[in-house]
Parts: C-alpha cells; structure tokens; sequence
C-alpha cells in the first residue's frame, strides 16, 4: 500500500518525532510505500487566503497545494501525526485540512445539494499526543470529541474510512521504558491493521 504520512510537530527532537520514525520502519518493514510530508521543515502555508478561494473556482489550484493534493491522490493510506494542542490538531495541520482537503477536491455537492465524498477508496489513520493522560481525556469526553473531529469530521466527511485512532498520553510526565512501551504497541497496531492478510 502506498502511505502519506501529514506530521506536525516543530521539534525534531521529541517524541513526536520518534512516533514518526517507528511508523516509517514499521510500514517499510511490512513492504509499505511511505512518503511523509514534514509540514513544519516544509515551511507549508497554513492560511487559507482569499485567493485561494478565487483560484479554487476558476480551475486554477495554487501551486503548494497542488502538490500536496497530488501526493493525497496517489496514496492509500493518510496517515496523521501530532501533538494535541489546547483541545485539537496543531495550526499548521488544521491549516494544510483548510487549504488542501478544499472544495472539488476531497468534497463537492450536486445540483440538488447533496454531498459528493471525492476521497473515497482511501484509509484513515491517527496517532496522536497528549500531556494528560488518557484516563483524564476519557473522563471529560475530550477523546470521543477529538476522534470525532478527525474520523468524522474530516476523514469520512471526504469518504476517507478511519481504520485506526491511536491516543497516547501523559507523555510529558512517563519515563523513558513508559514511552518505549508506547512505541512498541504502535508498532503491533500498525502491523496489525496494515498486514497483506487485513487488506487483500
């Protein structure tokens, strides 16, 4: 299967970024295609600008998001990576949603007003980071409200089919062996939902 992998974290050095890698190694040891988008070392343009609404309806898409469009065309798999920040994803991510997931693209309406779903055949997958740990999230209804806005709101709003939704949290207070314990169940999980035996 071919991946994109969409990840925002501005910190090489984090455990985001050690996220990142043992999703590549993963996939690529089960004979996977990644690509992955840096959205941060790219320099991506989150802002959604006046212009890019006129380019939208002349036909003419804007060159960066063009290219991204281009990448989510060609995979499979749309994978997210990021940290959750005050309740949801990360400005720069919510951003690249904004400007590339765009009208004509991943969604239309017909005539009659009903929603076209442009992105369907394709499969959803989040990891996602959080300081308070999940016992925490779950309690105040923030981790079905953020599933919810990824799943839902994004991915099946565009027919993209969510296949996964991983939370991990309090990674800011665990030790080292917690948060190498985490990576190694993201390693089974992926394996497990991308294995040739679940998608042939």
């Amino acid at each position: 299967m071919k991946h994109l992998i969409l990840y925002a974290h501005p910190n090489p050095k984090s455990f985001n970024h050690a996220i990142l890698n043992t999703t590549v190694e993963t996939l690529q040891a089960n004979h996977h295609e990644v690509v992955v988008r840096d959205l941060y070392a790219l320099g991506f343009d989150p802002v959604l600008k006046s212009e890019d609404f006129m380019t939208f309806q002349s036909g003419n898409i804007p060159a960066d998001i063009k290219v991204e469009q281009d990448y989510i065309s060609e995979a499979d798999v749309i994978t997210f990576i990021y940290p959750v920040w005050w309740t949801g994803l990360p400005a720069l991510l919510k951003g690249y949603v904004d400007r590339v997931f765009s009208y004509g693209f991943a969604y239309a309406y017909d005539g009659e007003g009903n929603q076209l779903q442009l992105l369907k055949g394709k499969k959803g997958f989040t990891v996602k980071t959080h300081g308070n740990l999940n016992e925490y999230y779950d309690a105040t209804g923030m981790t079905s409200s953020l599933i919810q806005t990824t799943d839902t709101g994004i991915f099946e709003f565009v027919g993209i089919e969510p296949v996964g939704h991983i939370a991990l949290g309090g990674v800011v207070s665990v030790d080292d062996e917690s948060r190498q314990q985490m990576l190694e169940k993201l390693k089974q999980t992926i394996a497990t939902t991308f294995s040739d035996k679940v998608n042939a």
